[in-house]
């Protein structure tokens, strides 16, 4: 593993590490990856092998069982998802994008480091036992459906991978798993998704909790199978079916184990649950009561964090269609309440995706933003959430700045997190 950096002071600076150097082995084993390298740092007496130039050199050292090196190392190479799914979203991106986008990301490192949902179909058993071993625990995995032939129908990968045996294995080893079902209309709802629900609640107490998403789809599917999109319709139907479900999966120790994400309770404006319904599990990342905690952190702490607002201000807040609603109804009075702060709403139509089917904020495009607020009265600044931007926070969808979005609104574009703090801060900053 190449290293990137050397803390001043550190463990790493005291023997010489460098920059560049390259970590080999520690007690004789090759380093794989940074989880690796975390796990296998953390005994007291550790020898590590560093290739210096042409030069290999060992360095044996002994330190307390919590001290770091002080070592940071090159990001590794992300594993790519094995499966061809009838409804993997990267293959509905419009050609000419980024490459970044087209890639299916399959890595169980990225399920543990970052919360990402995984298949594990292209997991074998050497990659089990060590996220055993080094006790890789959550993962979050994306079952869709148990059912083989099903799954052989929905994800094409082709054979049996042998999901079941594989969080048989997990969760009596002590692995903790989240599941997710992406819900297509006739393909995995009814009997299949009560027998995946059934099937993965087997698996507790280490199987931790089942999300129920709606299926994504874009205006961009030429080529690939046909697929009913989640419709409010259908979304009324399903929600008392998802709730009946929660109510019989409900955990003795007053958990819920069945979830449904935000977007189910949005796309149709109903009462969302309270967040008693989400108790012992933060599954926010998911879409799963991410707007509920969002309010409740706001009306506990907007008090606080608003009380430096010392001059008149004027702010547009963009959203995509499926929250402006909500935010019309619940947010927008809550912030009207701050002195000094005026404040309206935006919401764009997603028209690079589809505006009938797209309609969450963290997909909107910057040609979408510019042609939809260009030359209206945006007041002192517009503020997004830091989702329509990349993990960088440089670009959009399509590879805008916001230097070239506020260039053509001709008033500053920011971005910020869910909290009070974080909107207050770009607000002073403005």
């Amino acid at each position: 593993m190449k290293i990137n950096h050397v803390e001043k002071e550190s463990i790493a600076a005291s023997i010489g590490l460098k920059v560049g150097d390259r970590l080999e082995a520690i007690d004789g084993s090759r380093v794989k990856d940074i989880i690796d390298y975390r796990f296998k740092v953390t005994d007291e007496n550790i020898l590590l092998r560093v290739r210096q130039g042409g030069e290999l050199k060992e360095y044996d050292i002994e330190k307390d069982a919590d001290d770091t090196l002080g070592l940071g190392f090159d990001d590794f190479k992300i594993r790519g998802c094995a499966n061809d799914c009838v409804f993997c979203f990267a293959d509905q991106n419009p050609a000419g994008m980024r490459n970044g986008l087209y890639f299916r990301d399959g890595d169980f490192r990225m399920s543990f480091l970052h919360g990402h949902f995984i298949t594990m179909t292209n997991m074998g058993w050497k990659e089990l036992k060590r996220i055993v071993e080094q006790r890789l625990s959550p993962l979050y995995v994306s079952v869709h459906v148990t059912d083989p032939d099903k799954r052989l129908e929905m994800f094409l990968y082709g054979k049996d991978d042998f999901l079941m045996k594989k969080f048989e294995y997990l969760t009596e080893n002590g692995i903790e798993l989240h599941a997710q079902v992406v819900l297509c209309p006739g393909w995995n709802d009814g009997n299949f998704l009560e027998k995946t629900i059934a099937d993965i609640h087997s698996f507790r107490p280490n199987a931790l909790s089942m999300s129920v998403v709606p299926v994504g789809l874009t205006k961009h599917r030429e080529g690939l199978p046909n697929l009913p999109p989640v419709t409010a319709e259908y979304a009324r139907s399903f929600i008392p079916i998802g709730k009946q479900l929660s109510e019989k999966y409900h955990q003795e120790n007053g958990k819920n184990f069945v979830f449904l994400s935000d977007e189910w309770f949005l796309k149709i404006g109903a009462a969302l649950p309270n967040q008693n319904y989400y108790a012992g599990h933060d599954l926010r990342e998911n879409g799963v009561g991410q707007v509920v905690h969002f309010m409740a952190d706001w009306q506990d702490n907007i008090a606080d964090c608003s009380s430096g607002l010392e001059k008149p201000t004027s702010i547009t807040i963009g959203t995509g269609n499926l929250i402006a609603d909500y935010f019309n109804t619940n947010f927008i009075p809550l912030l009207k309440t701050v002195s000094n702060l005026n404040v309206q709403l935006k919401s764009i139509n997603n028209t690079f995706f589809g505006e009938d089917d797209v309609t969450v904020s963290g997909l909107l495009t910057g040609q979408d933003i510019i042609a939809q607020l260009k030359e209206q009265d945006l007041g002192d600044m517009v503020l997004f959430s830091n989702r329509i931007l990349n993990e960088d926070d440089t670009l959009t969808l399509d590879d805008m700045t916001l230097g070239q979005i506020s260039q053509a609104l001709e008033v500053p574009v920011r971005v910020v997190g869910d909290s009070p703090a974080e909107f207050f801060t770009a607000i002073d900053h403005g």
